[in-house]
């Protein structure tokens, strides 16, 4: 028997069938284009598995309806992604997939996975960001995600400009949010070409580092986390990091204590493999 991992990102979705060890099995890419275009894939990878699949985990780019007591759960709601707007993906889902079904952001899975398997197995609480495409948040105490009448959008919080950062908010929705200053299209934005191809000594990457521990700041003094992983193709930038940390320490001024910010500020533990791995774990979560 076999478990299932669908990460619908907001660039590609990566399906995945893996066994309850959380070892995956077979995996593959699909870009994320349309419902119509995206999802006849997804199912055609699974239909292969349908006599052993025993449940699978989601984790969707959002903004998501998770709230079991609304007449649109299961429905990814106000995304910029128009062909994805106010769509019932639950539901397309279980119209072809008889297993059940656990769901959740796709940063929400990346934490899961990084908590139970990852930088957060020895601890009670993990958040975990990340810097992609677009930005995103996802929190974990003593095992249960941090919600209430839905999952946080912790990606979009409010943050101050960079006085060197004159370039457009890409955010459709916000002027100053921290995706529309700090995702990969704003990074974009501001250098006119793609982030992967910035020298480090790019004076970009302060003003990313600038953003991002604003976030970190926020995070720390909102939820107090044992341990924050900053993940996503942005932060893969080995020299980031660095930056973020003394960043983030400049803006604490020794306000309140955290571990050593090497402890404290972490990359992902399972790589690219966090949102898949929780996937799955959230899939066999099911099974209990």
């Amino acid at each position: 028997m076999v478990l299932g991992s669908i990460e619908a990102g907001g660039t590609k979705f990566v399906c995945a069938i893996g066994n309850h060890d959380m070892e995956v099995l077979e995996r593959v890419s699909i870009p994320t284009t349309t419902p119509e275009e995206t999802l006849p894939k997804v199912f055609e990878f699974f239909k292969k598995y349908e006599q052993e699949l025993e449940a699978v985990g989601v984790g969707a780019f959002g903004p998501i309806d998770s709230n079991k007591k609304s007449a649109t759960f299961g429905y990814i709601t106000s995304t910029p992604k128009l062909a994805w707007q106010n769509f019932d993906f639950i539901g397309e889902l279980k119209r072809h997939l008889n297993v059940p079904i656990n769901w959740t952001t796709d940063v929400n899975a990346a934490a899961y996975g990084e908590y139970y398997f990852g930088h957060g197995k020895d601890l009670e609480s993990l958040v975990y960001y990340t810097f992609g495409t677009g930005v995103g948040g996802g929190a974990i105490q003593r095992g249960e995600f941090v919600g209430g009448m839905n999952f946080p959008e912790m990606g979009h919080m409010i943050v101050k400009r960079h006085p060197e950062d004159n370039a457009k908010c890409v955010c459709p929705f916000h002027s100053d949010c921290l995706e529309g200053l700090a995702a990969g299209p704003a990074l974009q934005e501001k250098a006119g070409r793609p982030a992967f191809e910035l020298e480090p000594t790019d004076p970009i990457w302060d003003i990313e580092a600038y953003y991002a521990a604003q976030c970190i700041y926020n995070t720390t003094l909102i939820l107090a986390p044992e341990v924050i992983v900053l993940g996503g193709g942005v932060m893969q930038q080995t020299h980031l990091l660095k930056k973020v940390k003394q960043e983030f320490e400049k803006l604490m001024n020794g306000y309140v204590g955290y571990p050593s910010v090497d402890e404290y500020l972490q990359t992902p533990a399972l790589g690219n493999n966090a949102a898949t791995i929780g996937c799955l774990a959230m899939a066999k979560a099911l099974l209990k």
